[in-house]
């Protein structure tokens, strides 16, 4: 890095200038330019520097600032600009030698210190320009979570969110300008929210709390949480099966006949890294399973509609792939020519011709041949008996 970058990213709270420390002081007397939202430069003394409004969106700020290259720069962010913040979109698009960061505390750091909050143990998200659905994994009684929120308005949304996922006894504290004058905090339930006059920037510091179903920690979730026309891998063998394709943090899956998408759905819930793109020839049934992404709070699966092996053209490379529909000898082997050595592969069949089709890649190939026999316990006249499901053969090697 060199060791005057042209510019510098500064972390600034809701007090403006005087709470920052002596490095961002100087940093900020020495710009030529700053640049930032119209709040931020509104708090800034008489400077002899120029003021530039980031523009909205914030994408279109980056060709801006590209054009400010080689004048002394101080881009104004919240907080800390790389947890939730605009930190790493502007590092993106420049040399490391380009510039270097300052940063603040930021409004979770704030939070937890307003209310005593540990916040290692704390989910923190940004849902300012995200769904409220990606924070579904973590409701649970007794869960804590700090999230930003883009304006005043969203508080309600927010808590009407919660209260329609079953967790409207969560008490919530609306935590307003953090760090500045106009800082204010107030209690409410998302159920009874009617807090009035919420002013921008607002986080929402949540105890979770309802009779809301809770998504399981493990693999294999209730089916009630997937709409499904019945073309579902059942909660089992799904579990199974996830066992089987063993994702590791970062890794990306192919799901060749997606079905209700509860495979990649699972897969992508294991770690924020993950990534999946699931293949379905039905129209409707791809629709059902974008549905099903964005209510589980999963809404970055990628969905691809169309038949595979013709549907995988263009794909980024998998490190697994795990084959639910579609199986044919034409199928494997296009998976066989082109993955890459390494890449697990799990297939799972049912019918009597996919069977021997297994049966004939593992003798080739090796890797593990299961038969699995499921059955229920169900009503048999007065009394109880088992209903078998049909039995399922899983083949998982490794390319």
């Amino acid at each position: 890095m060199s060791e005057t970058p042209w510019l510098t990213i500064v972390g600034v709270g809701e007090d403006g200038p005087d709470g920052l420390p002596p490095a961002s002081r100087r940093a900020l007397e020495a710009a030529e330019i700053v640049m930032g939202p119209a709040r931020h430069l509104a708090l800034l003394p008489d400077l002899a520097a120029e003021r530039i409004e980031w523009p909205v969106p914030f994408a279109a700020g980056l060709p801006v600032l590209q054009g400010l290259r080689g004048r002394r720069v101080v881009v104004l962010a919240s907080g800390d600009p790389f947890w939730f913040g605009a930190g790493s979109v502007i590092a993106r698009h420049f040399a490391p030698g380009d510039w270097h960061a300052l940063p603040g505390p930021s409004v979770f750091s704030l939070a937890a210190a307003r209310l005593g909050w540990r916040l290692e143990t704390t989910r923190c998200a940004g849902l300012h320009a995200a769904p409220f659905a990606r924070l579904r994994p973590d409701l649970a009684p007794g869960g804590r979570a700090i999230v930003t929120l883009k304006d005043g308005a969203a508080v309600a949304e927010f808590a009407a969110f919660l209260t329609g996922a079953g967790f409207g006894d969560s008490r919530l504290h609306v935590l307003e300008a953090l760090g500045g004058p106009r800082e204010r905090i107030r209690e409410t339930t998302a159920r009874d929210m009617d807090l009035e006059g919420i002013a921008h920037p607002v986080a929402v510091a949540l105890e979770l709390a309802g009779e809301g179903p809770a998504i399981p920690a493990a693999s294999g979730w209730p089916d009630a949480f997937f709409d499904n026309d019945g073309q579902i891998t059942k909660r089992p063998m799904r579990a199974l099966t996830l066992s089987a394709l063993a994702p590791l943090p970062g890794e990306h899956l192919w799901d060749i006949g997606g079905g209700s998408g509860s495979i990649s759905i699972e897969w992508l819930a294991r770690h924020p890294r993950m990534q999946a793109t699931a293949i379905e020839a039905d129209p409707e049934r791809a629709r059902r399973i974008a549905a099903n992404a964005a209510a589980l709070g999963v809404e970055r699966l990628r969905i691809v509609t169309g038949r595979a092996p013709e549907a995988l053209d263009g794909l980024a490379a998998p490190d697994a792939v795990f084959v639910g529909g579609g199986l044919s000898q034409e199928l494997l082997q296009t998976l066989w020519d082109r993955l890459a050595p390494g890449t697990r592969i799990v297939a799972n069949a049912v019918t009597l011709e996919s069977e021997s089709l297994l049966a004939l890649w593992h003798a080739a190939h090796g890797g593990e041949l299961l038969r699995i026999e499921l059955a229920e316990a169900r009503p048999l006249g007065r009394k109880r008996g088992w209903r078998a499901a049909y039995p399922v053969v899983q083949w998982t090697a490794r390319r």
